[in-house]
């Protein structure tokens, strides 16, 4: 999308249908092709909304007779990223003859009964036992007499359908081809409405769905795409025409803070913001603070639109009822004010929340969900979005995006309207919605967490923020190099599958993990860090530190001052150092946290030659201990001291482990490989200890883990042993 605020805000799309691309698919892979395609743009569609179909003719598998069987897209699946799995499989004629069973039932007065129980009649049209839940939307497309059905919610389309003179602005923008439908819940009275509008009006294209989307249709493919994008294009260039710049939303009422000075306020109140919305709830935030979102939240008419709320079912089901607008001149008010107006902000939103849950209320109603605000908009500074993930809130706040879009058309034509609130709590508390947030899967333990893996390059810290990933956390891996910590980023994204999602030009467009360089050493590159990793994720609630240095000795097996200097810089003060400055986060959020220190089995037992390395790591263990009583009591301070861990470490350089392998007398061919000649000196290492193992990446992530986790949650102040049982390690 454009930037600019003066011109062209509602971008036209481009088809990009290719008919090379679409030659030759089956009739779902095609359907596939199509859904991609509308999928891939949040202008046209949200992330999750919005449906596709195709009916097709399938063999039955038990007559052997040829069925006519609608292809939809499945409960909870996401148009941009849908593969074959994610499409439910129905007969479209046992779907028809639900029509009878809802009449008869509607009859009787009781609409609602009627409306969720067909859904329990879907299972009962399956075609070939697709486990594949379809859509709430699925009478949409299976009622409406033609073979493609594209439904969406483009951003112009939906600024149209919230305007208060709605169906006159649609007369101008499409003359007789599209129809009008007041807002309905989507569903099976929706689904007959659009059979009957359609009976009534034939040769139309597409139907405008009021506070909702688009749905249109053709008995080509090809065409039924197309349509879709002329559509939306039509109603782009209206509302181009009648764009208002600079003056949208009653014009501007505040002056946005310059990017690096907004960046500093905001790292400097999201851990106290991050603090207050999770208090039922951990959340992880993405701040967006473009041209065009502080333009609305600077604007006059700002906290009126944001007090009204969304529309789109859609967009609140993720961005809830309204947004929490707070209160606060960026160019007279200071940061306490801020935190005043966002603390009694949220106390109010919270009330507001309360009430509007017990007003609209029944007695099957689900209990209410967390009260707090997932979308925040602060003048001057931006939108802050939440959700129990980084990937959510960056969802949300793309919802919010579009919502600011929509008010900016309707706003630009008419007046925005919202959906009535009833109607949005009858949807945001549909038993089929509850029925939807019961079967997802319960959340991993590190949901939620944010967690800062320091020496994050290699051995132990790279293969720590793997482990934390699959266990649902969210990392920043830290490292003294910053192009080494970005490709740890990059290979954990790729060997889980979820393919490159580290921040770009902005830090605050995150994914679940970053790569960043920071040096331990030095406080203010620790402070640029906690900056970046604030800003990517609104807080910070555990710290891992990997990184260590081993001095490396002379000719003659002496570390001079120099070496001394540093071991104890590395390994002990910038542990200080890191706890230091992450204890201003932890105390704004006021929630719990830990830090696990990586110490060695050498800081109690002394070797010879490694004096300078011994007495530090002797020396971190101690600063644990300190740090567990400094932090007390929201925050834990642990530590792990793990004996010589080899494989994967960047503290053994090949010419190290050579020089090892000298120092033990043990046999090696210098032609080896560099993981084989360490092999051989871990399999020494190992011959020392009770147990006869090598100690692995493996063993020291659990410990790690372990301690960042529940599982420890009464354990501080203590140093857990990795070191395959060290008899000379033993308390004492």
């Amino acid at each position: 999308m454009e930037t600019s605020t003066t011109q062209k805000y509602f971008r036209r799309v481009e088809s990009k249908w290719d008919d090379r691309e679409a030659k030759g698919k089956d009739p779902l892979a095609s359907l596939v092709y199509r859904s991609n395609l509308l999928g891939s743009d949040s202008y046209i569609n949200n992330t999750g909304g919005g449906n596709t179909s195709s009916k097709v003719m399938e063999e039955d598998p038990i007559s052997g007779q040829e069925a006519e069987v609608l292809w939809v897209k499945g409960s909870g699946g996401d148009l941009r990223t849908a593969t074959k799995p994610n499409f439910a499989s129905l007969y479209q004629q046992k779907l028809l003859k639900l029509q009878d069973i809802y009449h008869s039932m509607e009859n009787t007065g009781l609409k609602t009964p009627a409306e969720d129980s067909m859904t329990e009649m879907y299972p009962h049209c399956t075609f070939n036992l697709n486990p594949r839940a379809p859509s709430i939307d699925t009478p949409l497309h299976s009622f409406i007499p033609y073979k493609y059905v594209d439904h969406t919610h483009p951003v112009p389309v939906i600024a149209i359908a919230t305007a208060d003179n709605g169906p006159e602005l649609m007369r101008e923008v499409y003359g007789d081809e599209v129809e009008w439908v007041d807002w309905m819940r989507p569903g099976f009275e929706l689904g007959l409405k659009l059979q009957e509008v359609i009976e009534e009006n034939p040769g139309i294209r597409g139907i405008i769905l009021g506070g909702h989307g688009l749905i249109n249709w053709a008995d080509d493919e090809k065409e039924c795409y197309e349509t879709s994008i002329e559509l939306i294009n039509k109603a782009a260039d209206y509302l181009n025409e009648h764009e208002r710049g600079e003056d949208s939303f009653g014009g501007s009422r505040y002056k946005s803070l310059e990017k690096e000075e907004r960046r500093e306020v905001l790292a400097d109140i999201l851990p106290f913001l991050r603090g207050q919305v999770s208090q039922e709830n951990q959340f992880i935030g993405t701040v967006q603070d473009d041209e065009v979102t502080l333009q609305f939240i600077n604007a006059e008419d700002a906290p009126r639109l944001a007090e009204l709320g969304t529309s789109c079912p859609d967009h609140f089901l993720r961005t809830k009822i309204k947004p929490l607008y707070v209160e606060w001149n960026p160019q007279e008010d200071s940061m306490e004010d801020l935190k005043g107006a966002i603390t009694a902000g949220l106390q109010q939103y919270r009330e507001d929340y309360a009430k509007y849950y017990n007003s609209h209320r029944d007695e099957d109603s689900p209990d209410m969900r967390d009260p707090n605000p997932t979308v925040i908009l602060i003048p001057g500074l931006g939108m802050i979005a939440w959700g129990k993930n980084k990937s959510e809130s960056r969802v949300t706040a793309e919802f919010y995006t579009a919502a600011i879009g929509v008010m900016r058309g309707a706003e630009s034509v008419a007046n925005y309207t919202a959906l009535p609130k009833q109607e949005a709590y009858d949807i945001e508390y549909w038993a089929l919605e509850e029925a939807k947030l019961q079967r997802m899967p319960p959340e991993s333990e590190l949901s939620r967490q944010v967690i800062a893996v320091i020496g994050a390059g290699s051995g132990i810290g790279k293969a720590l923020v793997s482990r934390l990933i699959k266990e649902g956390g969210t990392v920043a891996a830290l490292d003294l190099h910053e192009d080494t910590a970005k490709a740890t980023a990059e290979d954990v994204l790729e060997e889980i599958g979820m393919g490159i999602g580290v921040a770009g030009s902005d830090i605050s467009g995150s994914g679940d993990v970053i790569g960043l360089g920071c040096d331990i050493t030095d406080r203010q590159s620790v402070q640029q860090a906690l900056h970046d990793i604030t800003i990517a994720y609104g807080g910070l609630d555990n710290v891992a530190v990997t990184a260590g240095l081993y001095p490396t000795p002379d000719q003659n097996g002496d570390v001079k001052d120099a070496g001394w200097d540093n071991s104890f810089a590395v390994n002990v003060k910038g542990n200080y150092i890191v706890a230091d400055e992450v204890a201003d986060i932890w105390e704004a959020q006021n929630l719990d946290g830990s830090m696990v220190i990586t110490t060695s089995a050498n800081a109690v037992v002394p070797k010879a030659g490694s004096m300078a390395y011994d007495t530090s790591k002797s020396a971190a263990n101690h600063l644990i201990r300190e740090l567990a009583i400094a932090l007390a009591p929201r925050v834990r301070v642990n530590g792990v001291a793990p004996a010589t861990v080899v494989e994967g470490s960047s503290m053994f350089p090949r010419d190290r482990v050579i020089a090892s392998l000298k120092k033990y007398g043990l046999d090696f061919d210098e032609e080896e490989s560099t993981e084989t000649l360490r092999e051989t000196l871990a399999d020494f290492y190992a011959s020392r200890t009770l147990t006869r193992q090598p100690i692995t990446l493996d063993q020291q992530t659990e410990a790690i883990y372990s301690l960042i986790s529940s599982r420890y949650e009464n354990t501080t102040g203590h140093i857990i042993p990795v070191d395959g049982g060290l008899k000379e390690a033993f308390l004492r």
